[in-house]
């Protein structure tokens, strides 16, 4: 039996789990900052996988013209123990490629006040 959890939810234990990793391989008090540093290499992942609803916006108009149609996709989501609204650059099979900008809200009320204005 499997169990699944979003990624938000479960985003505390992860990271209390990374940090603890990296301090037991690096040191105590390295932990945190490079944690920190890989989370930030792996930010546009995260967030988009955190997401608790999505809605379209757009398409994504590029200078360089890939063959790779992307789109523009507002994202609510919850991570690190906050509520964002981000707006995403995804592919037709649903990878990330960017993210354009992101707010944090306090509760999951605003955020989704702000994600049906979007």
């Amino acid at each position: 039996m499997g169990v699944f959890q979003n990624i938000g939810v479960a985003s505390d234990r992860v990271f209390s789990s990374l940090v603890s990793a990296l301090e037991v391989e690096f040191g105590r008090g390295a932990g945190l900052g490079l944690a920190q540093r890989f989370l930030e290499a792996e930010e546009i992942d995260f967030h988009w996988d955190a997401r608790i609803s999505e809605r379209w916006v757009g398409a994504y108009a590029r200078i360089d013209e890939d063959d790779v149609e992307l789109e523009r996709i507002a994202v609510l989501g919850f991570l690190y123990g906050e509520y964002f609204l981000a707006t995403m650059i995804v592919d037709g099979d649903g990878n990330a490629h960017g993210m354009m900008g992101r707010r944090v809200f306090s509760s999951q009320g605003a955020a989704r006040r702000a994600f049906t204005d979007a």
